[in-house]
């Protein structure tokens, strides 16, 4: 049986019209309500003082939905950074002096503040990223759920002792905060980024210069100020943005910088990796992912669509955990592409303030642009779309949820991250096969299984090179959980116990002389 095309919903054209105008009105109304609030900033943060580039320069916020200008903020280069790293650095000596109980605190009351304020937090981020505000409500609780849980984590700092080998010896481990930590976040999470790196790094008594995304820099200039609000002392976090490039050199060459810690493409990272060298900074990295999402003959239909949905079309496709190729058994293919087609075909898109929209645009043109590239390569190559495949009627960065069929390895669709509403399938016959079609890439953040056989679910767990799988679930982040990927999809684990590892130093103490009395 071959999958037929399903044609969209057909919707007047002028009515959408209308809709756009009336949506475009709407946000314009609530970024105006925003920033009259308690949280809202438009400078940048540097020892406590909220202030503007040296030279003046601006950079323009824009909603990717709608194309307004939200705000203007500092464009700032390597001057203000290296004030900013100043500051963290003379703010590490008495913060990291505290008691892991005083920093818990400090970040319980950040905590407090971030959820008592997540409606605003959430419109800030549908605002200037265009997720649907039922997602970014979600990125509020869950970036949020970083500082709760290292705010719990900081007394849970522990060294060790160890036995001696001499009699009169003493032999402990400590473990101490790295020094000052320079954080650069990405764009598709604006809070949660920034909370998944600032919140481990504050417990254990580091100090942080954050560079966010210039695409989404309101997110993290109204945690920041919350920050503030929550008594984190001057100096503790900063925040700079614009030039990234001579942004990112300054906290590379700058030796008070102790540690890089980067969420971003895999190109960036290299480039990090290799900056790092000149002052053997250490580095956490998660980079890019082109997870495989693999569906078993044996899978539950129900359970599978509702969870490659998930996978996919999450934040428009724009995640690095996104189901970049859904690799489906030929027993079950037919059967499983109809019936997701028709879930993706019920998706409705649009700005992120409408009610029951689960899909917003991407976030700019050059994402769109690469999104067709991509399709028109694997159309060339004999692969089917049978479902969207173009721009939407709405216009701006929007575009249409798409399948697309008879995917093979050699295309795009299946070699690189689409970061897009794509979702390509591929076909296996074995268990062998599919194992080997996931692991056939440099990539390895995420995977996806979806089998009712429990031997199956260890076997190919176990034999995928990913450092996170998901067994019939489509959303697997947790705070609780480590967060993080092998080969060239980053070094060292965010989130969990584990993730505070990352910003600590082991140092070892002999005593000696122990047996004089």
């Amino acid at each position: 049986m071959r999958v037929a095309r399903l044609p969209l919903c057909k919707i007047v054209s002028s009515h959408l019209s209308h809709i756009h105008r009336l949506s475009a009105s709407r946000q314009m109304s609530i970024a105006a309500g925003l920033k009259n609030s308690s949280i809202f900033r438009s400078q940048c943060l540097i020892g406590g003082k909220w202030i503007d580039a040296h030279d003046g320069n601006t950079l323009q916020v824009n909603n990717p939905s709608t194309g307004d200008i939200i705000a203007d903020v500092p464009f700032m280069g390597r001057r203000e950074t290296n004030d900013a790293i100043s500051s963290a650095y003379d703010a590490f000596n008495s913060w990291s002096k505290l008691t892991a109980s005083e920093r818990s605190r400090y970040l319980r009351k950040w905590y407090d503040l971030i959820m008592s304020h997540k409606e605003e937090l959430g419109q800030l981020i549908t605002l200037e990223q265009g997720k649907p505000l039922k997602e970014a409500l979600g990125e509020v609780s869950y970036g949020a759920s970083f500082i709760e849980f290292f705010a719990e984590e900081a007394k849970r700092v522990y060294g060790d002792i160890i036995p001696a080998t001499l009699a009169d010896r003493r032999l402990f481990v400590l473990k101490q905060p790295v020094g000052v930590v320079g954080a650069i976040t990405p764009w598709n999470f604006p809070l949660a980024m920034i909370t998944r790196k600032v919140g481990p790094a504050l417990a254990c008594g580091c100090t942080v210069v954050v560079k966010p995304s210039e695409l989404t820099p309101l997110t993290a200039l109204a945690a920041a100020e919350l920050a503030l609000q929550a008594g984190i002392p001057p100096g503790v976090l900063n925040v700079v943005m614009g030039n990234a490039p001579d942004i990112g050199d300054a906290l590379l060459a700058s030796p008070q910088v102790r540690k890089i810690t980067f969420t971003g493409s895999t190109a960036v990272g290299k480039k990090l990796m290799a900056g790092a060298a000149g002052t053997v900074k250490r580095l956490s990295l998660e980079l890019g992912g082109n997870a495989p999402c693999i569906v078993f003959d044996d899978a539950d239909l129900d359970v599978t669509v509702k969870g490659v949905l998930a996978a996919k079309f999450r934040n428009t496709g724009q995640t690095c955990v996104c189901a970049n190729r859904v690799i489906v058994q030929e027993g079950i293919y037919e059967k499983f592409a109809e019936a997701f087609s028709k879930a993706v075909q019920n998706m409705q898109v649009g700005d992120g303030f409408t009610e029951g929209v689960v899909q917003g645009p991407l976030i700019n043109e050059a994402a769109v642009q690469k999104v067709e590239s991509f399709i028109q390569d694997a159309i060339s190559k004999g692969a089917k779309v049978i479902l969207g495949g173009k721009r939407h009627s709405l216009g701006m960065t929007f575009y249409e949820p798409t399948v697309v069929t008879d995917v093979r390895s050699e295309m795009l669709l299946a070699r690189e991250e689409v970061f897009g509403p794509v979702a390509p399938l591929l076909r296996f016959k074995t268990e062998e096969e599919a194992i080997h079609i996931a692991n056939d890439t440099n990539a390895g953040l995420a995977a996806y299984i979806f089998t009712n056989n429990v031997q199956r679910t260890w076997r190919v767990s176990e034999a995928l090179e990913y450092g996170l799988v998901g067994v019939n679930e489509g959303i697997i982040s947790t705070e609780v959980a480590p967060f993080g990927g092998v080969k060239q999809s980053g070094l060292g684990r965010e989130g969990s116990k584990y993730g505070i590892d990352e910003y600590l130093e082991l140092k070892y103490v002999c005593l000696g002389d122990m047996n004089r009395k």
